[in-house]
């Protein structure tokens, strides 16, 4: 492993040197011998590559057959005198060349003066660039990188990693000699400006190794951090290699082998990346992840795609890289270049102490003597929230002792009741977890934990590993208890407060997905391993119940609230009874949106916040009331018109206009919709019929109304509630139009009066999953709106927009599944298939062809995947239960959803 200057191993050459000599002496036309040795190079890299070989030979090994063929070029230029040097920098400086990286060079001139070398300079250059290489070059004085890396540090660090590749040596010396930390840019400010770029660099990547499509160059954890630690060592101790750290005691060998093992892994997708994209690619993107893996040699699995093996890999190598960054550069900053300050020290006990605001070992060999303390210091920190970290030479006598976290170790009462006190605490236990994360000391006290890390799956709806999920769960559930959560989560922030022991949530959160990868129902699995746990560490029988209910069910109230009807009181019903009680509840619902927080940043919208709002609010009422009283059917209909009445009147309307009106809509609709929505739809109507519209052809345009949410109520969707004469496509159409303005649906309740009127409303966000609240957008949707549904059998295109990239990769196999609804007299069709643009449309399309007709809707997107429900009926109201029937609509939708996965 190399800072600067590389092995010169002797190796098969990768073009034939002798022949390309022999005919460089005869040609007068040169051109075409580079080319075909730049070619010659670049096929034997990829086919010893392909072969296994070492990658660091194959880096290596472009840089000096092109060190070579450069020196040759630039000796058949005519330079006038020995006052110009050419220089690798940067990566090529190091002697690191990927397929396709940049080859950045430095004419390094003596004088500033360069005029008597400009034809020569021009000409070396336009060669280079008519032999096909992709250069990166300047032309500097000596005085010029002075004044440059004065200015810039990017500039001094480039020009650190410099070699001589043809011309004089003493012009490279004597930059050096200008470069030199007592000239400019001193140890301690080279690392303040660098470690401020690695600061900014990583806020970019939002401080996480995490991400779907990660840059294996510039993400946390990635090639940039690794030359992090050799420029700044560089620039202190002035060495070449990084087994002198080792020697100078900034590493020891474990670390070594880290950063080894890390480069060469991340070399080697760096390479294979470069040559499947054939240009210089730093992105792991969806398009090559599934050919690097295939190309490294994982197979699927029945437990993990190869895909997700392989990047399991990559994320292991780099978070292990960020940690041992992060240690190292805290070290230096520590132990070097505030080695002489003065240090507040204040002991926290026998065994440990702050200093300067860090935890710290008041003396060596703590954690083998007493192996209790590498559980004791996390607990410490929980209970002085003023730490702001963990000192680097205890980072480092963490790392080096967690071996001794075994079954043993795991098994000591002792140990056992320290991580409990850790949890019940009362601090911040989510951070302090997330540092024994860190320093790999919660992976070893809980193995289930440990083997999540890394672990990934491969879509777009779950962005990070089960390990960094489970982890920003977390996070944000501590947020909850911050004293401003209370506007973006006030539900969720009111009871937090009020759960009877706040443990169990953490410790639930912990285990939630930790059953993931192992084949089988991860709720199942993971109530198992819970259950274990509480065991273990003496929990009562009440409280290990609690667990396993919530590991178990912790999937149950989102998927209840986004996939069933909760405007129907049966739905509520089952669901209370499932929950038990309102503590369950109250558990269950903050550890939901603390999950669909933790999940995908996209995901958290006003909408699913409503309905899980709503879900938990008539569960709620649902308990006190008594499960073994639910509301009759005729109870529920009576109080909702009753309320209603009330708006109304308050409105101005009166009571026999709205009866009159009602009279046609039955009693399903006053189960459907709330109070509220009936006094808004019955005031739009009563108005329009007081001053109907008609269109050209002296027919009635149909009434659309919009609502935001308020600023008092700003959860939820804008609803759009149409009343126009039913026809079979008008939910197609509906679709369609909405399709056009960008709009996505995702919840429909379609009513019909016995006058065959539409009664239906849609909720819709925008593209970026917000509700719309702009006046002016709100009359453009309603105009268009009214002009597309005017005429619904001339309905809109259906949109042809463009597939995004990402969900191009991400092929779903259509599943179509339908069952019935007995108690309210429908069928249940659950659509699940890949996301793409006009979708609902074509769905709605084909319900129209095959006379479905829709009762409701709920469309849910996750990530690359739809998973929408239908409750519909046939054209007299009755459910789809002839399985002739049956068949001809699953045909029909197929043949639509596998038409665009091919497409």
């Amino acid at each position: 492993m190399l800072l600067h200057h590389y092995h010169f191993v002797e190796r098969e050459a990768l073009y034939d040197a002798a022949t390309f000599d022999r005919e460089l002496a005869t040609t007068k036309t040169p051109i075409p011998l580079f080319k075909r040795a730049l070619a010659q190079v670049q096929e034997r890299l990829e086919t010893r590559f392909k072969a296994g070989a070492d990658i660091r030979d194959l880096i290596h090994g472009r840089a000096r057959a092109l060190d070579r063929l450069l020196a040759i070029a630039w000796h058949r230029q005519a330079w006038p005198d020995t006052g110009i040097a050419l220089l690798a920098v940067g990566g090529y400086g190091r002697g690191e060349l990927h397929p396709h990286s940049d080859i950045d060079l430095l004419l390094l001139l003596e004088q500033d003066d360069d005029t008597h070398y400009r034809e020569a300079l021009s000409a070396f250059i336009t060669f280079l660039w008519d032999i096909g290489l992709e250069i990166g070059q300047s032309v500097r004085s000596l005085n010029d990188c002075e004044r440059e890396a004065r200015a810039d540090v990017t500039v001094i660090t480039n020009l650190l990693e410099s070699r001589i590749v043809a011309g004089p040596q003493r012009l490279r010396e004597a930059m050096r000699e200008r470069l030199a930390t007592e000239h400019l840019w001193p140890a301690e400010a080279f690392f303040e400006a660098k470690w401020q770029e690695q600061i900014t660099r990583h806020h970019k990547f939002a401080n996480t190794e995490y991400h779907l499509e990660p840059n294996i160059k510039s993400s946390p954890g990635g090639l940039r951090d690794i030359q992090m630690i050799g420029w700044v060592a560089k620039r202190h101790f002035g060495v070449e290699r990084y087994d002198n750290l080792v020697e100078l005691g900034f590493m020891n060998d474990a670390e070594l082998r880290i950063l080894s093992q890390g480069q060469a892994f991340l070399w080697q997708v760096r390479f294979a990346l470069h040559m499947l994209a054939g240009r210089a690619e730093d992105r792991l993107l969806f398009d090559h992840q599934r050919a690097i893996a295939e190309l490294f040699g994982f197979i699927d699995t029945p437990e993990h795609l190869a895909v997700e093996q392989f990047m399991k890999r990559y994320y292991r190598h780099v978070t292990a890289l960020a940690g041992l960054n992060d240690m190292l550069l805290q070290h230096f900053d520590e132990a070097i270049l505030r080695r002489d300050e003065s240090v507040s020290t204040i002991p926290l006990n026998a065994r440990f102490e702050i200093r300067s605001g860090y935890i710290s070992l008041r003396e060596e060999g703590v954690f083998r003597r007493r192996p209790a303390a590498l559980l004791e210091l996390f607990l410490l920190m929980a209970q002085h929230p003023e730490i702001e970290g963990v000192r680097a030479d205890t980072i480092r006598a963490l790392r080096d002792h967690r071996h001794q976290i075994d079954d043993a170790f795991r098994d000591d009462v002792r140990h056992q009741s320290l991580f409990m006190e850790l949890m019940r605490c009362g601090g911040n236990v989510p951070r302090v977890l997330k540092r024994m994360a860190r320093y790999g000391i919660l992976g070893k006290y809980l193995p289930a934990f440990g083997r999540a890390v890394g672990l990934m799956q491969h879509d777009l709806f779950h962005v990070y590993t089960v390990d960094a999920h489970t982890l920003r769960l977390l996070k944000v559930a501590q947020e909850f208890r911050a004293p401003d959560a209370e506007e973006e989560f006030p539900v969720a922030a009111a009871l937090i407060r009020e759960l009877p022991k706040l443990e169990l949530l953490w410790i639930a959160g912990l285990y939630h997905d930790i059953g993931k990868g192992r084949g089988g129902d991860h709720s199942e699995l993971g109530a198992l391993e819970v259950e274990d746990f509480a065991q273990r560490h003496a929990l009562s029988l009440r409280d290990t119940r609690t667990l396993s209910w919530l590991v178990r069910h912790h999937l149950l109230m989102s998927m209840t609230a986004q996939k069933q009807d909760i405007a129907d009181p049966e739905i509520i019903t089952r669901f209370a009874e499932i929950v038990g009680d309102e503590t369950h509840l109250d558990y269950l619902y903050v550890l939901t949106v603390a999950d669909i927080n933790a999940t995908n940043p996209s995901l958290w919208n006003g909408w699913r916040a409503s309905l899980l709002r709503q879900l938990h609010m008539e569960t709620r009422r649902a308990l006190r009331r008594g499960l073994e009283h639910p509301p009759e059917r005729h109870e529920w209909i009576a109080e909702t018109r009753e309320e209603a009445l009330s708006l109304l009147i308050g409105m101005g309307t009166t009571r026999s206009d709205a009866e009159a009106l009602w009279a046609s809509l039955g009693d399903d609709y006053f189960v459907r919709y709330a109070p509220s929505e009936v006094a808004w739809h019955t005031q739009g109507i009563l108005a329009r019929q007081a001053a109907p519209q008609y269109d050209a052809n002296g027919e009635p345009l149909p009434l659309v109304l919009t609502s935001a949410p308020t600023e008092e109520m700003t959860e939820g969707g804008t609803k759009v509630f149409i009343h126009t004469r039913s026809v079979d496509n008008l939910f197609a159409a509906t679709a369609a139009a909405l399709e056009q303005l960008g709009l996505s649906i995702h919840d429909a309740r379609i009513a019909t009066s016995s006058h065959n009127w539409t009664l239906n409303t849609f909720i819709l966000l925008d593209d970026d999953g917000e509700p719309i609240r702009d006046t002016a957008r709100l009359t453009d949707i309603r105009t268009h709106l009214v002009e597309e549904l005017d005429d619904p059998d001339d309905y809109s295109v259906i949109v042809n927009r463009h597939t995004p990239r990402q969900l191009k990769h991400f092929r779903i196999a259509p599943r179509i599944t339908l069952s019935q609804d007995y108690t309210n007299g429908r069928s249940v069709l659950e659509v699940v298939a890949s996301d793409r643009p006009g979708l609902l449309a074509r769905i709605g399309r084909v319900f129209m062809e095959q006379e479905i007709a829709i009762d409701a809707a709920k469309i849910v997107t996750l990530g690359e995947r739809v998973e929408d429900i239908f409750f519909i009926t046939d054209r007299d109201g009755d459910p789809i239960t002839d399985p002739a029937r049956q068949e001809r609509l699953r045909d029909a939708l197929t043949e639509v959803l596998e038409v665009g996965e091919r497409g």
